[in-house]
């Protein structure tokens, strides 16, 4: 267990007084949020200093799950080839690399659609004949202790790459562009660049978005070739702090296709990808609550625009529009279903695929397009696994004849199928090597909890066959996220088997705000309904105790960024009930943010969280969940376990930096872990990852008195 005898660093109290809605507060420890100050730094370094120090009995255990992550991991590897125009693109890894290589090889006859089988060759060998190295990423992060790709794209006429990096973990890109005969960079170079970039179609321009100083992604810019950044056109601005812009470019290459959304209303415009100077039209303005994604396709013949929206229809319907008049009447593909959520569309010169969600996992269908009658009958792609996670994949032809789809379950690594609409044949590609695993020895299940309003929540479990007999109490890690209808399917983890090896269950909490079960499930855990997303965790972990899988001090719980939200308040609503708790990048000091329109992201964020800069009741609801602003004198916490990153620009490092300093002053076991050069998905480079993980695994197994 950890070194009691090593004291936690103590924070200067420095009080920042807060008025609003005649509520006062006073906060003695904001000031920790200025970086530039070196008091700031210093108090950082010691945090570290501290949290290593009391897991330094932990650095066997540490190396020997990161030893076990890389040997299961095949380092020299390669992706499935994806067929693009005239080239199959894949990418490279290489054994003792942090970062892979993309590369490409010429096809071998234009009705090639049969990826390559790529056998194993060394890393200094060629996979196919022909193979051209776009670009090795070990080269280009040489130097720079973070290293991430933003932007990633080949011309059209194949002569030119665009590639953005940030070496900061800001995720602010500076955009290149490379002339692939020469392997040289020209003058081009753009700063400060949100990622996505590409080419138009031409080859001759470059899209991309710059974000403001909340980094928002704000404007829309055209870069010409060859050309100085300061003469890039401006295109298109949004003012509303509450939209994000996106852009991108249809499959048919036919539209750009502008998108502003907040997190309950979109409006899209389209631009003609031929004439990338051309102004943009409006699809449909914006309604307060309705929002919309659209693609192109052609329909016997004619341009139409396949709209999924949610006017009137809770769980979204496909509807489609003539793409040179879309507010004409709509005309209804796929109908509104209750109990089907549609969350995306694909459109392909014969078909359409649409993703979708129904009893709470992820599905792929297909729609056919007929030269006579136009559409097909929806039909479901099945899978005989009674939990999985199924997507469409890299799919970037037009005209391709079969559909790339990704698979994978808690037991089955991550797979990538072909699908072949003809014959309803899917045929395997690759399912991502792990060395010294057999699936047999492991089972998942779903349960399901009860909430105190009567609600059904799932959870997914999975443990090995021979060290967990189910009703009989074992060691177990409860995950959760719960926010932006962002749904935690379940799926496969290599660094995970190091806990399953160990006797340890893993479940996943399905809580409301996320959404497994249907936009409705979203909206019961926003808001002013955020709290059911806590007390459904809550629930959770009740039943897995009762059915039981665990007991309180056999389990611990773990989640990141909204996650990191839900542990804080978990463990203010009930620490009896853990061992000890994980949270990644947490959104602890959740209302000092959301307060500050000035901050990174607050005001994008008010739709889904309220506004309490305005509202006194929305301010009133999120002070009484803020993990920070609620953690109790005289209870007894779990030990807890932060994690975070000072270039952090989705949740500050500020944020569970305060929040550990009020655990240490109230006397509780708290540790912060804070990395000085990475941003929101923490360290870049696998090894590394794999290091971070290690330690954090090593953290939870201690706490679970495994770690022998």
């Amino acid at each position: 267990m950890p070194d009691s005898a090593v004291i936690p660093p103590v924070a200067a109290k420095i009080p920042l007084r807060r008025l609003h809605h005649g509520d006062a507060v006073i906060d003695d420890y904001e000031w920790l949020r200025d970086k530039d100050y070196p008091e700031v730094i210093a108090h950082l370094t010691a945090e570290n200093a501290y949290t290593e120090a009391r897991n330094a009995h932990l650095e066997p255990l540490r190396q020997a799950i990161f030893d076990e992550i890389k040997s299961r991991t095949k380092e020299t590897d390669l992706s499935v080839p994806v067929r693009e125009g005239g080239w199959w693109y894949y990418s490279r890894s290489f054994e003792g690399k942090q970062y892979g290589a993309s590369c490409r090889a010429p096809i071998a006859a234009a009705d090639d659609w049969t990826p390559p089988s790529l056998a194993d060759v060394a890393a200094d060998e060629p996979a196919l004949p022909g193979e051209q190295v776009l670009f090795d990423s070990n080269v280009e992060a040489a130097g720079s202790d973070f290293f991430s790709l933003g932007s990633f794209d080949v011309s059209e006429d194949d002569r030119l790459l665009l590639y953005g990096v940030d070496v900061e973990g800001d995720e602010r890109y500076t955009l290149r562009i490379r002339d692939l005969a020469t392997g040289k960079d020209l003058r081009d170079e753009i700063p400060g660049t949100a990622a996505g970039a590409f080419f138009t179609p031409d080859s001759r321009h470059v899209v991309y978005l710059t974000v403001d100083d909340a980094w928002r992604p704000d404007t829309m810019w055209r870069h010409e070739v060859g050309t100085p950044a300061d003469q890039d056109a401006e295109v298109f601005t949004e003012p509303d702090e509450r939209f994000w812009l996106d852009v991108g470019l249809t499959r048919s290459k036919r539209y750009l296709v502008v998108s502003a959304g907040s997190k309950i209303t979109s409006e899209e415009w389209l631009i003609d990808a031929a004439d990338p100077a051309s102004e943009p039209h409006l699809v449909w303005p914006r309604e307060d609550g309705v929002e919309y994604e659209l693609t192109h396709a052609v329909v016997k013949g004619e341009d139409r625009l396949l709209i999924l929206h949610n006017k009137g229809a809770l769980n979204f319907e496909l509807v489609d529009v003539p793409a040179d008049n879309p507010q004409a009447e709509p005309r209804v593909i796929l109908r509104h279903d209750p109990a089907v959520r549609l969350e995306g569309i694909s459109a392909f010169r014969d078909r359409i695929v649409v993703e979708y969600r129904r009893d709470g996992l992820s599905r792929l269908g297909i729609i056919e397009l007929d030269a006579d009658s136009g559409y097909g009958e929806l039909r479901e792609i099945a899978f005989d696994e009674p939990l999985y996670a199924v997507h469409a994949d890299s799919n970037p032809e037009w005209a391709q004849p079969t559909i790339r789809l990704g698979f994978g379950s808690m037991v089955t690594p991550s797979t990538v199928y072909d699908y072949s609409p003809t014959t309803g044949a899917l045929t395997l590609l690759k399912q991502q090597p792990v060395l010294d695993y057999d699936p047999a020895h492991y089972e998942q299940r779903r349960e399901w909890a009860t909430a105190g309003d009567g609600t059904r929540i799932p959870i997914s479990l999975v443990y090995r066959r021979d060290l967990v007999v189910p009703g009989t109490p074992a060691a177990l890690e409860l995950y959760g996220y719960g926010a932006y209808e962002s749904s935690t399917d379940p799926y496969f983890s290599v660094p995970r088997l190091s806990l399953l090896d160990r006797g340890v269950v893993f479940a996943i909490a399905h809580v409301r705000g996320g959404g497994e079960l249907g936009r409705q499930w979203y909206e019961d855990g926003k808001l002013l309904a955020k709290k059911n997303t806590f007390t459904d965790f809550i629930a959770c972990v009740r039943h897995l105790v009762d059915a039981g899988w665990t007991a309180p001090d056999r389990l611990v719980a773990e989640g990141g960024s909204a996650g990191g939200l839900l542990m804080g308040a978990v463990a203010n609503l009930a620490p009896e009930l853990f061992a000890g708790i994980l949270a990644g990048v947490p959104f602890v000091d959740a209302l000092t943010s959301i307060l500050d329109p000035d901050l990174p992201l607050s005001v994008v964020e008010w739709d889904e969280w309220g506004d309490p800069l305005h509202d006194p009741a929305a301010y009133a609801y999120m002070k009484s969940y803020s993990p920070y602003e609620n953690v109790r004198p005289g209870v007894k916490y779990p030990p807890i376990l932060a994690v975070t990153s000072l270039n952090d620009t989705r949740v500050l490092y500020v944020e569970p930096a305060k929040w550990v300093v009020r655990l240490h002053e109230l006397g509780q076991d708290a540790e912060l872990k804070i990395e000085m050069v990475a941003g929101h998905g923490g360290v870049s480079g696998r090894y590394n990852a794999w290091k971070e993980r290690a330690f954090e695994l090593a953290w939870l197994l201690d706490r679970l008195r495994l770690a022998d």
